[in-house]
């Protein structure tokens, strides 16, 4: 929810941009309810809203956005809905994802992919591999992710190097800690924005927005657009950032 001044445009400072933006994507359904709608339509007019963040991202310089686009959770949705948003996963991995490769988009996946189907994970791989070398704005997906499951398997990659005695319990800093987990090499998301009104972190980024600020929208995610996107990106610019510090 925007705290700040409301105003009919948003002035960004470009010397005040974020480097990289986490967002949780909420609010297909309820846009799909309001509309009288089945859910999967609200789930494909949120992708639709993905592709215009992302060219908007880009078009503003940011380096990196992380969207959490499934999560460990999901799965206990319906069968029927879970199937619609694999089907529709697939489309933007064959199709639009491609597409903004075009467009000197780098991408990858953060969560466990194991449990997403074969063809699922080799289009991830594929579209990882192709756009390595990509140096544009780089998004990152979370699929089957959660911010829990992500410290389990990093603690479980940290013990198995204690266990082998390549690495002593006294030398686990929190920069080994940073770098077993998924988004290792990934600068922390200075901003991370909620759309549809809820306030809460459902599980995302657990231990990467430990200094981020907060944005939440009542926006619904297939509405949220290049507007809110500065908007968010304003109340960001003008808030300080302690880091744990007093203001002088």
């Amino acid at each position: 929810m925007f705290f700040g001044k409301e105003t009919s445009s948003y002035e960004l400072n470009p010397d005040k941009m974020p480097k990289h933006i986490a967002i949780i994507m909420d609010g297909n359904g309820r846009w799909a309810t309001k509309r009288s709608l089945p859910r999967k339509a609200g789930h494909k007019a949120g992708a639709e809203a993905l592709e215009k963040i992302i060219y908007a991202a880009k078009d503003m310089g940011l380096e990196h956005l992380t969207v959490y686009a499934f999560s460990t959770e999901n799965w206990k949705r319906s069968e029927e809905e879970v199937g619609a948003i694999m089907d529709l996963l697939r489309m933007y991995l064959k199709n639009y994802f491609k597409k903004f490769l075009k467009d000197n988009v780098r991408m990858d996946v953060i969560g466990d992919i194991t449990r997403l189907d074969k063809d699922i994970q080799e289009s991830i791989l594929e579209i990882e591999e192709i756009s390595k070398e990509k140096t544009g704005l780089f998004v990152h997906i979370a699929l089957n992710y959660g911010g829990r499951d992500e410290l389990r398997r990093a603690v479980g990659k940290i013990a198995e190097d204690v266990a082998a005695g390549k690495l002593a319990p006294a030398d686990v800093t929190e920069d080994v800690i940073t770098n077993a987990l998924d988004t290792a090499g990934t600068p922390d998301p200075e901003l991370m924005i909620r759309t549809s009104g809820e306030e809460r972190i459902s599980n995302f980024l657990l231990w990467q927005v430990a200094y981020s600020e907060f944005y939440f929208s009542e926006v619904l995610w297939p509405d949220f657009d290049k507007k809110e996107l500065e908007k968010a990106i304003y109340y960001y610019q003008n808030r300080e950032r302690r880091f744990g510090g007093r203001l002088k």
